[in-house]
């Protein structure tokens, strides 16, 4: 048996001892890091990369809209900004559309850094 890869194992079990905020924020992390490899791909003509990596950012915020607690009024809010993000993704993936890409990740670098705040007053209160 082949030894394991030390960094793999480490960001496994990173990813088993997380807690619920901080997987979403490793979501958050992840949809950025894909998109901003997406915007890469598409400057340097690499359709297939751009396709594959736009489709990586799609499937968490699908994932996010599936995981919405509708138990809270805000829910709504929430879904109405994963629905104009999938479509905005939607146009970005079949225009090749770097700007919109762009776009998308201003978005989710803002709703990353409201997940960080939210998560500091929420340890605070701890």
């Amino acid at each position: 048996m082949a030894p394991q890869n030390p960094y793999a194992q480490y960001a496994k079990n990173k990813i088993l001892t997380a807690s619920p905020a901080e997987l979403t924020l490793m979501l958050y992390e992840g949809a950025i890091k894909f998109c901003n490899i997406a915007i890469m791909a598409i400057e340097q003509n690499d359709a297939d990369k751009a396709h594959a990596n736009i489709m990586k950012t799609q499937r968490i915020l699908e994932e996010f809209r599936n995981t919405l607690d509708r138990q809270y009024p805000v829910w709504e809010d929430f879904d109405r900004v994963y629905v104009y993000l999938l479509q905005r993704l939607f146009e970005a993936n079949v225009g090749k559309d770097k700007e919109i890409l762009e776009e998308v990740n201003t978005h989710l670098r803002s709703m990353r850094d409201t997940w960080k705040e939210v998560m500091k007053v929420a340890h605070k209160g701890v």
